[in-house]
């Protein structure tokens, strides 16, 4: 790729010292966005939006830097140089980096509120430091006399890999929240360094050098194609972060994987070796045809392995769309236009995925639609000699092997849905996954008859079900906090997010529709508190529940007794007061509070509380911030001096019970736990479940537990420090 200067630099700039300040500046930038988000895990919950809320912001002030890198191409290199050096300095008031001191209002609207904390608290920073990738490789190019540029970009992802990765394996395990910024701060002062180093580098003689580009300008078919492929990487890479921490945890851990793996396909698309781009590019189209529909249709009982499938797929097409994106590139003077226009796909792929979709969408529509996208723009070519001839002998050929693999998808499509059973045992699955693979092979590298099996298979693995619940209008429910479904038979009726359930309610008759489910069952550890509570406090006990679900706990209130529940989201105690009778039938006049449950109990007077049950989730986990030292100190204060904590431990992937206990060690809580599990028969809707007793009065702890063994004490981890706002790790934790 030539690019013509008018004037030769008066030396050639090592390329190491670019590659040092690009590779500290992306590690730097990208070691941020965890830690940030992590610092406002107590203030801001810990749904899977937050987290695409905050990628938006980054996503955003990337924008803004690479379009500030852009414009400021017109200056000379060594003004460049002074303007960016003197932005550093200035962004260097905000340290050392953190969260401004400001609570959310009790009204806020996390969608609002959460862009704004994070832009008022590192937006200067971020702005700085993102400028730098684009704006160093055009320096360099300047300097080492039009060397190709491009090849430093993947020293810059490399960088923001690193810095992910080293967050939740490093950096959140070993350092408290207040070193983690002091270290943070450090990092960028040595990258003021670097830069003005390479500054330092740029030719004096650059009043000769020629500021506007030279090479021809891309076509605005170009330039939308640009657009459009980072567009669906970054959206795929959202929704993909959405899937897989709604059933796991959300937390930095898992957020940065899905991230991580997208800034590496950067690395390897824009490598100067072609080879692993080149063959993750060929088979691209294959694993969006066989992953997509199961991504869709999702495997319950095994979450691990959705994750990585969902992984896998989105690596495999950023690699690919990011590659089509390199042999688009243009010349090295249009440089900063080329990531202004990729910077602008990223963020507009943000705005869908993180605000329009939870408004537009009941369901994660957004994740098949951005499958479609990819398998309509990832490059193809034809696999199979023998097929590949057939396609190519005559348009006529063409023609007549696209009707054949449509009538053959429709065909299959008929088969898979038809009947009650739809695709039914996971004998029938294989099948009409193996019939899928080969219509895949045969249709692969002709684009309109590749996209009439991608289209079968999202419709059979999930999308017509899909399709029906939304269609119902009152099966599902979204919000920013998670997409809820409600699914009901002729004994029962379910409240769901994503694979978790969080309610059932039996139907028939008043007895069973007023009996409490699931992990709530009478003989359930939280069963026995709420049935213990009117002759431990009286008839007139104050009773506190963290998390609503279906309302299944409002059935064991009494006459006399006043019940206080938090709830983060208004959608569920939308969804509890008229699609479940537990509220309807037992608490009518509940007072619900709305927002997130920690501040909410920070405001209520001292004291107003006897029993507190914690039964907050995201899907499958309770959110960290409400299982901190902080926030068990929080509950104490609201209850009472003889009061009951109760905490809803049940997780398939996460053990809790060594946070309590650490909790319980550290504050004098005395501590009981109690698994409940069913006997050999089983009563219709009950289940496993999991809960801690913590008190500060021996007396009323010892009164709960009195006549049933089951409750057993609680054992502390030895070396296992309790989890604190300013410092938390789940990896000694994961089962």
């Amino acid at each position: 790729m030539a690019w013509t200067m008018t004037t030769k630099p008066t030396r050639r700039a090592p390329a190491i010292a670019f590659v040092a300040a690009i590779f500290a500046g992306s590690f730097l930038l990208f070691l941020v966005q965890p830690m940030v988000a992590r610092m406002a895990l107590p203030k801001l919950g810990g749904a899977p939006s937050v987290w695409n809320s905050a990628m938006l912001v980054y996503q955003a002030l990337l924008l803004g830097g690479y379009g500030y890198a852009h414009l400021l191409g017109r200056l000379s290199p060594r003004a460049q140089g002074g303007v960016h050096l003197g932005l550093l300095l200035l962004a260097a008031l905000w340290l050392p980096i953190g969260l401004i001191a400001t609570d959310p209002p009790a009204d806020a609207q996390p969608a609002i509120w959460v862009p704004w904390l994070l832009g008022m608290s590192i937006g200067p920073l971020f702005f700085a430091v993102s400028a730098q990738a684009p704006l160093l490789q055009r320096w360099y190019a300047t300097a080492s006399g039009g060397r190709d540029p491009y090849a430093l970009y993947a020293a810059s992802n490399l960088g923001s890999f690193g810095g992910l990765i080293a967050y939740p394996l490093l950096v959140e395990p070993l350092l408290a929240v207040q070193a983690q910024r002091w270290l943070w701060s450090a990092g960028y002062a040595l990258v003021v360094l670097l830069v003005a180093a390479c500054a330092w580098m740029l030719p004096r003689n650059a009043a000769r050098i020629a500021a506007r580009p030279t090479s021809p300008a891309p076509s605005r078919a170009t330039v939308a194609r640009w657009v459009l492929l980072a567009f669906v990487a970054s959206g795929l890479m959202l929704a993909a972060t959405t899937y897989i921490t709604t059933d796991i945890v959300a937390m930095p851990l898992l957020w940065v994987i899905p991230l991580g793996l997208y800034l590496l396909s950067f690395s390897i698309a824009f490598a100067s070796n072609r080879a692993a781009a080149d063959i993750i590019t060929r088979i691209s189209p294959i694993i969006v045809l066989l992953f997509g529909g199961i991504m869709v249709s999702g495997l319950e009982s095994r979450a691990y392995l959705n994750a990585i499938l969902a992984l896998v797929l989105l690596f495999a097409v950023s690699v690919a769309l990011h590659s089509a994106m390199y042999r688009a590139r243009p010349e090295p003077d249009r440089l900063t236009g080329f990531y202004l226009a990729m910077s602008l796909g990223g963020a507009l792929g943000g705005v869908f995925a993180a605000l329009v979709a939870p408004i537009v969408f009941d369901w994660t529509w957004e994740y098949p639609l951005l499958i479609l996208l990819a398998g309509l723009l990832v490059p193809q070519e034809l696999l199979i000699e023998p097929i590949a001839r057939r396609w190519q002998s005559t348009a006529q050929h063409g023609r007549i092997m696209t009707l054949a693999v449509a009538l053959a998808m429709l065909l299959l499509v008929i088969a898979a849905l038809s009947g009650t059973g739809g695709l039914g045992d996971g004998a029938n699955r294989a099948v009409v996954f193996a019939v899928i693979a080969g219509l895949g092979l045969v249709a692969l590298g002709h684009r309109v008859a590749y996209m009439i099996v991608l289209v079968g298979t999202l419709t059979i693995f999930g999308g017509f079900n899909s399709l029906m619940l939304s269609l119902d209008g009152q099966a599902r429910t979204r919000s920013y906090f998670g997409v809820y479904t409600v699914r009901q038979n002729a004994t029962e009726r379910q409240l769901a997010h994503g694979t978790t359930v969080h309610g059932t309610e039996l139907l028939g008759s008043a007895q069973r529709e007023t009996m409490p489910t699931t992990y709530y069952v009478a003989g359930s550890g939280i069963g026995q508190a709420m049935q213990a509570a009117p002759g431990l406090y009286g008839p007139h006990a104050r009773i506190g529940v963290v998390g609503l679900g279906a309302g299944t706990l409002a059935c064991y209130a009494r006459p006399g007794q006043k019940w206080r529940i938090f709830e983060i989201d208004p959608a569920i105690a939308q969804i509890a007061r008229t699609r479940f009778g537990y509220l309807r039938r037992c608490l009518p006049d509940a007072e619900i509070v709305i927002g997130d449950a920690r501040l909410a109990i920070a405001a209520q007077p001292s004291a107003t509380l006897d029993l507190l049950a914690l039964d907050a989730f995201s899907s499958d986990a309770v959110p960290m911030h409400l299982m901190t030292r902080e926030a068990f100190r929080g509950y104490a204060r609201v209850l009472a001096p003889n009061g009951l904590l109760l905490v809803h431990i049940s997780n398939r992937f996460i053990d809790l019970a060594p946070v309590v206990a650490a909790n319980a060690r550290v504050d004098g809580w005395q501590a009981r736990a109690f698994v409940y599990r069913p006997g050999p028969v089983r009563r219709e809707g009950e289940t496993v479940s999991a809960w801690i007793a913590l008190s500060h009065d021996r007396a009323a702890l010892a009164a709960l537990v009195r006549g049933n063994p089951g409750w057993a004490p609680l054992t502390a981890r030895p070396g296992f420090a309790p989890w604190t706002d300013d410092h938390s790790s789940i990896l000694p934790l994961l089962k």
